[in-house]
């Protein structure tokens, strides 16, 4: 008998079948061990998540469905009250057909009468000064100061006129220099003002109900810029006034010294 038949005969029986213990059913036992809790946590991982989503979506259908459907009906009924009642729909609309059909009818109109040219003269120097001074840009000012000392002339030499009427003559062409400039920068901005304006129309024309503040507060703005544009018109104006003011006056002093110093000769003839 070999040694095989004999480990089969010293292998002892349970039920009629060889017992088989050592390394061979420890390996078995630990595998059983963790094949046990692993099959249940996986059959708990795989029936709670349906549970769980289940659950979920009976309380959005049942519970939160109801509340929503509730918040869309009272959304409904708000805009129902704000078209009908509060900004009817068929008013607004007709609003924007008039602010629409008025900007057809009139901003061309407009727009020819804010730029309107007129010029009228007929040699090439002049030309050139009345084409700069109608540019409407503000960067067309040294070209504006060269034109006008071609046109006015500068201040003669020193040998050709007496002192005082040197910076008489200075004062004045500076004060008209200025005036034009501003004039020019005025122009600009005036395009500025209309442009805004524009703007401000087409969104009236395309606002919403409710949106009529802001485009109110836009308004104020562009008219407090407006004001400034005013503003500054007007302080070269009184500029410029007070400059003719000066020169009248300085006239009538010269002509004051003129009559006491023809005064003294008179006298000084007589007395001899």
């Amino acid at each position: 008998m070999n040694n095989t038949n004999r480990e089969s005969q010293d292998d002892p029986l349970l039920n009629g079948v060889p017992y088989q213990s050592g390394r061979e059913s420890t390996h078995k036992s630990r595998r059983w061990k963790w094949l046990v809790p692993t099959t249940l946590a996986l059959a708990m991982v795989v029936m709670l998540p349906s549970r769980a989503q289940a659950g979920i979506f009976g309380t959005i259908q049942n519970d939160m469905g109801a509340a929503l459907s509730q918040i869309n009906a009272l959304t409904q009924e708000m805009q129902q009250l704000h078209q009908q009642i509060v900004w009817p729909l068929a008013l607004a609309n007709q609003a924007r057909g008039f602010v629409s059909n008025s900007i057809n009818s009139y901003r061309g109109f407009m727009t020819q009468v804010f730029t309107l040219k007129s010029p009228s003269a007929t040699l090439a120097s002049p030309q050139q000064l009345e084409t700069i001074l109608h540019s409407r840009q503000s960067s067309q000012i040294p070209a504006l100061q060269a034109s006008f000392a071609t046109n006015y002339g500068t201040v003669p030499a020193v040998n050709v006129a007496s002192p005082q009427d040197r910076v008489m003559m200075d004062i004045d062409d500076a004060l008209g220099q200025q005036s034009l400039k501003t004039t020019l920068i005025a122009d600009q901005g005036q395009d500025v003002i209309l442009a805004t304006a524009n703007q401000m129309e087409n969104q009236v024309a395309l606002s919403t109900p409710g949106s009529a503040p802001f485009i109110t507060a836009q308004a104020q703005v562009a008219n407090l810029r407006c004001q400034a544009f005013m503003q500054k018109m007007l302080a070269a104006e009184l500029r410029q006034e007070a400059g003719r003011i000066a020169h009248d006056n300085v006239l009538v002093k010269r002509k004051s010294t003129a009559a006491g110093a023809i005064n003294s000769l008179i006298t000084g003839t007589l007395s001899r």
